[in-house]
């Protein structure tokens, strides 16, 4: 069925008008103040009008409790039985609908052979195809780069410029350069920097891994560091904003509640996160805006985990989820060698941490809230997996490598992935009844409603062993909503950085769109809301990502909706 609903007249395209833009580094000692805000949609923004297909959800299959993990036909390999370093850190993965049926495919990255096409076939089978070898695939993205309404892949191999296949159609990808876009690439996102409605890119280097890999020619390639990738008629103008980086995750959400999109650098190692705040002459600040922050930050992803409207931040790092003998036994040695004195004024832990807003500034409360821990950790996100209406979690856990663990076994450190469930109010307790405790030694991560019936499955990429599907199979009464945001207007054709809320009795629950999340992963343009039994919905409000806003009244439960702006 099609509804056209509105909540104001119908007004041409808007766009925010924001001058062209300006890199500035001035590291800033304090924090500024500023104030997440809870209302999604200022009462001043434009109101557009959006058309809306709604697609009843297929019917799920007998519940059963717990995760079904299913094999698929990729493996990545490091090319040797017992990897190095930076071959240990693995391959990213991306998820999205790649041809427009409908069902969300699957491209997973590898160390040593060419990286792999899934192809959704349904009822969770797939056909496998491959791309060129792009070399060691780090971070991996599907994202409509030249705004024509077909996803693209990017590929980041660590020591070169991203690769690019430019989506042809009918199940075509042509091989192909970002012009402009120069610098070595390991960690990258996608967003509209500068508000002209197309995607701008942001990427960093991972320059311990690019040395080792490069050899001597390290010296003699172009440096990485971070870079700012602004988009022009299929143009790239480059502004650089650090020189050298250990990123192994960026992320582009707004981090003030100004509305508009900041940068979060994360670094591994010593090398501090960094952070650039964006103000409203579209100039760069660097701001130091978390008290603690990861010491070795491997992912980022974010999410409103107590239902007050403000985003939470979760990142991931190392510590030991058990201090039982052989857990402990396996990293005392490491701990050990690696220990090091750290600067006065430091903000860096090895743990996770959680970052809330509080009092008009971001407290690291992982520990309070059980998610400081959670093994040798790489992409964790946040997904309501039992659709009680919360934001649960999920990290993929292990490592292999010979060089730093050649007292174990194959030098692996062997980790259960570690889900956790939000008992309310962003509280978490762990939930091994859901059985997705792999112990494959997973990188990337991402979730997805893989077969169309309304819950999250959970899709791992794998070092030297096969990547997985764990189909969702749990057993719960709330409803489902899912939902897909299209901007034909806009060069931003899947509303990249579109935030949609829900209103229910119950609170809110905020979803926001984004391309990349985690480790090296790439996320899906389609929302997900689980909506516990009697939370009945009220308005779904959309803000766009230039500022303007739509409504859909009480949109129906156990369905697709398809959003289609109309200016």
């Amino acid at each position: 069925m099609f509804l056209r609903t509105c909540s104001g007249p119908l007004i041409g395209s808007l766009t925010t008008g924001i001058l062209p833009m300006l890199i500035v580094s001035c590291l800033a000692t304090t924090i500024p103040p500023f104030a997440p805000k809870q209302n999604p949609s200022p009462s001043d923004a434009v109101q557009v009008a959006v058309e809306v297909r709604a697609m009843p959800l297929v019917d799920s299959p007998p519940c059963v409790d717990a995760f079904i993990a299913h094999e698929l036909p990729h493996l990545t390999s490091a090319g040797a039985d017992v990897p190095r370093l930076f071959d240990s850190n693995g391959s990213g993965l991306a998820l999205n609908d790649l041809n427009g049926d409908g069902r969300i495919d699957i491209v997973l990255g590898d160390l040593s052979g060419p990286p792999a096409i899934l192809w959704n076939q349904g009822h969770l089978q797939f056909r496998r195809s491959e791309l060129p070898m792009v070399g060691r695939a780090r971070s991996v993205g599907i994202v409509d780069v030249d705004g024509d309404a077909l996803p693209d892949i990017v590929i980041a191999n660590g020591i070169a410029a991203p690769a690019f296949f430019r989506n042809e159609g009918h199940a075509r990808f042509r091989f192909t350069s970002l012009p402009g876009v120069d610098r070595p690439t390991y960690a990258m996102a996608w967003g509209d920097l500068d508000g002209d409605g197309d995607l701008d890119l942001v990427t960093g280097s991972y320059d311990a891994g690019r040395q080792v890999e490069s050899g001597p020619n390290y010296l003699f390639n172009a440096s990485g560091g971070v870079q700012v990738y602004l988009q022009e008629n299929g143009e790239w103008r480059r502004r650089p904003l650090a020189e050298s980086a250990h990123a192994l995750a960026i992320s582009l959400w707004d981090l003030n509640g100004d509305h508009r999109a900041d940068i979060w650098v994360g670094n591994d190692f010593a090398e501090m996160d960094r952070v650039w705040l964006q103000n409203e002459q579209g100039t760069w600040i660097e701001t130091a805006i978390f008290a603690q922050t990861t010491h070795n930050t491997m992912g980022i992803d974010r999410g409103d985990i107590d239902g007050d409207g403000i985003p939470e931040y979760f990142a991931t790092d190392m510590k030991p989820y058990s201090n039982a003998v052989q857990t402990l036994a396996a990293w005392l040695p490491l701990m050990d060698k690696a220990a090091q004195r750290r600067r006065r004024g430091d903000p860096q832990i090895s743990e996770n941490t959680l970052q809330i807003w509080r009092e008009g500034r971001y407290v690291n409360e992982a520990y309070e809230r059980k998610v400081d821990a959670t093994g040798w950790s790489w992409s964790g996100k946040m997904g309501d997996l039992d659709h009680d209406g919360d934001l649960d979690l999920y990290v993929v856990n292990g490592m292999i490598a010979g060089d730093l663990f050649p007292y174990l076994p194959n030098g692996e450190l062997i980790e259960e992935n570690q889900a956790l469930v939000n008992t309310g109010n962003g509280w978490f307790a762990p939930a091994a009844h859901w059985q997705l405790g792999s112990l494959r030694s997973g990188r990337s991560m991402s979730m997805a409603d893989m077969d169309n019936d309304g819950d999250l499955d959970i899709v791992v990429n794998n070092l030297n062993s096969p990547a997985q599907l764990f189909e969702n199979r749990l057993c719960v009464r709330g409803g489902v909503l899912t939902v897909e945001l299209r901007w034909p207007a806009a060069k931003n054709h899947y509303a990249i950085g579109a935030v949609a809320t829900l209103y229910t009795r119950q609170g809110l629950l905020v979803r926001d769109v984004r391309a990349i999340g985690g480790y090296l992963s790439g996320d899906p343009v389609r929302l997900h809301f689980g909506v516990p039994s009697g939370a009945t919905p009220g308005d779904l409000r959309i803000r766009w990502p230039d500022g303007a806003v739509s409504s859909i009244k009480e949109p129906p439960l156990n369905h697709l909706l398809i959003a289609n702006r109309l200016d």
